[in-house]
């Protein structure tokens, strides 16, 4: 069997739910013949008769015409017993997330289809070895993972499980680009590409929210504002359901044999047990009130500016940047070699807490104020300060005044290794620097993936290159150093770029030259 001469005409689908709703309307706008089949009889009707309102819905808006709504329209029927299927080419299981019941539906499905035909699951986390270790032809099992909704969400990864023939994957790849989709190529590993690299925002996000470091509503802020992300790490998860989210989070880090970097957050397990799910029940991290997300409004900047600034100059750059802020408020600089008494004293590590900043330069912690210089700080849309547990109120507020005073929001946050911005976007990329360094998937996949299926503005690899390589490296080293976390070590991918000076898209030299004489 080879992707050159096996085509995929016919598609039966087992599940219409709202995944293979989803699956049948793209493949159903492809041209392709598709069987739905359900052991509800009634989800069936149902389902055609969504389709039917749906492509009416397009029709109406201009975005399909009437012949292909209506030819869309008849491409699909139902199967009234799971035997209908006998003729397809490719039969997709969108069912519940059971490993037994996945394994039972095709040891079935075995009996019943050709010899030829394709079997594959839309499992988010489950193992596709594992899901095809029951059936008598395992290597004609691959995984074919959509995203929800998934006429909108135009990244589908396919997975080869460790018997699966990769002829099968080369086929659903070329099917997913006839159904207008772009997919990815995963090894079959916990969480493939997406969910794996998912971990980074949801649950370090979830970390810094568990140490008081700040309120959900604040890191949001931070990573929209400050960071660049479209939603922050609550307002994701309130999108996609702590009922969703939470037994994904216990899957890969279980699947994972309880790797660090993977560890779940208590504060969801006891959100999913009161029913504060997300946004479908109207409460999670936040409130909505007729599907409007309800946020605590932010407390004005203090206006009492500071005497006189002395700047840290452990790090060259952040301190021009700060000194440059400081000029543009009219503020005094203290240029001293050390900060003299009355003082407001700025500091601005990259990893490290206020705390160890400060004892490192034997400050006065009573004055000392932390700034986040990951990102630019003169074009910044959000800044972020941390102060030790010693700073006083006073050095708190005038170093607030001071840094909002060109009108940019300012977040003011308690003590933590890394601020809020630095050490998610650096667990993102160490994430996405591991995934590339188990080969689950090349570098372009990881990034493509990621900027698809999650919606972050640039893949893991590319994010970790814009800030640099050396600087995500210092981060993480210094956030291990201080909490002596194995979450934290440097992926050997990241750390042996970041040595060379090389890209974190780049692959191993010699396997790309091999690549190319081939």
């Amino acid at each position: 069997m080879t992707s050159r001469n096996f085509s995929i005409e016919t598609i039966g689908i087992v599940g219409t739910g709202a995944m293979g709703r989803g699956i049948a309307q793209i493949a159903a706008l492809a041209g392709l013949t598709v069987r739905l089949y359900d052991t509800n009889p009634a989800a069936i009707g149902a389902a055609r008769d969504y389709l039917a309102e749906t492509f009416a819905k397009l029709t109406a808006k201009g975005k399909l015409d009437q012949a292909r709504s209506l030819a869309a329209l008849a491409n699909v029927s139902g199967a009234q017993v799971i035997g209908d299927l006998a003729d397809c080419d490719l039969v997709v299981e969108a069912i519940v997330e059971k490993l037994d019941v996945k394994q039972a539906l095709f040891r079935e499905l075995e009996t019943v289809v050709s010899g030829r035909c394709v079997l594959a699951s839309n499992t988010s986390s489950l193992s596709i070895t594992a899901i095809a270790a029951g059936c008598t032809n395992p290597s004609r099992v691959a995984g074919y993972h959509f995203f929800n909704p998934v006429p909108l969400m135009k990244v589908v990864e396919v997975i080869d499980g460790l018997r699966s023939d990769p002829a099968i994957g080369d086929a659903l790849m070329e099917l997913a680009r006839r159904m207008g989709h772009t997919p990815v190529r995963a090894k079959d590993m916990p969480g493939f590409i997406v969910n794996h690299a998912g971990r980074g925002m949801n649950t370090e996000g979830l970390r810094v929210a568990g140490e008081g470091v700040a309120s959900f509503a604040d890191i949001d802020r931070i990573m929209r504002e400050q960071a660049g992300f479209r939603l922050g790490p609550f307002e994701l998860l309130d999108l996609t359901a702590l009922d969703v989210s939470h037994p994904v989070m216990e899957s890969i880090y279980h699947q994972f044999y309880e790797e660090p970097r993977f560890t779940p957050s208590p504060i969801t397990g006891t959100r999913l047990a009161g029913g504060l799910i997300g946004r479908k029940t109207g409460e999670g991290f936040y409130r909505y009130e007729d599907g409007k997300q309800q946020v605590p409004a932010e407390a004005p900047a203090p206006t009492e500016l500071p005497h006189s600034v002395w700047v840290s100059k452990r790090y060259p750059k952040a301190h021009k940047a700060v000194v440059q802020l400081i000029a543009k408020a009219g503020v005094k600089l203290d240029e001293g070699a050390t900060p003299a008494a009355d003082s407001l004293i700025i500091v601005t590590p990259f990893g490290h807490d206020a705390t160890t900043a400060a004892v490192d330069e034997a400050l006065d912690a009573t004055r000392v104020v932390a700034i986040d210089a990951l990102f630019p700080l003169a074009a910044a849309q959000r800044r972020t300060l941390m102060t030790t547990p010693a700073t006083s109120r006073a050095a708190r507020d005038t170093a607030h005044a001071l840094f909002a005073a060109d009108g940019v929001p300012v977040t003011v946050i308690r003590d933590s290794t890394g601020f809020v911005a630095q050490r998610v976007v650096a667990t993102i990329v160490n994430i996405g620097c591991d995934i590339a360094q188990k080969q689950i998937a090349t570098p372009e996949d990881i990034d493509l993936a990621v900027t698809l299926g999650l919606g972050y503005p640039r893949g893991p690899l590319a994010l970790g290159d814009a800030l640099g390589a050396k600087t995500i490296l210092t981060i993480l080293r210094n956030i291990f150093s201080v909490l002596g976390d194995p979450r934290y070590r440097p992926s050997p991918w990241l750390a042996r770029r970041a040595q060379l000076g090389l890209s974190l898209t780049q692959r191993d030299a010699a396997d790309t030259q091999t690549e190319t004489q081939q």
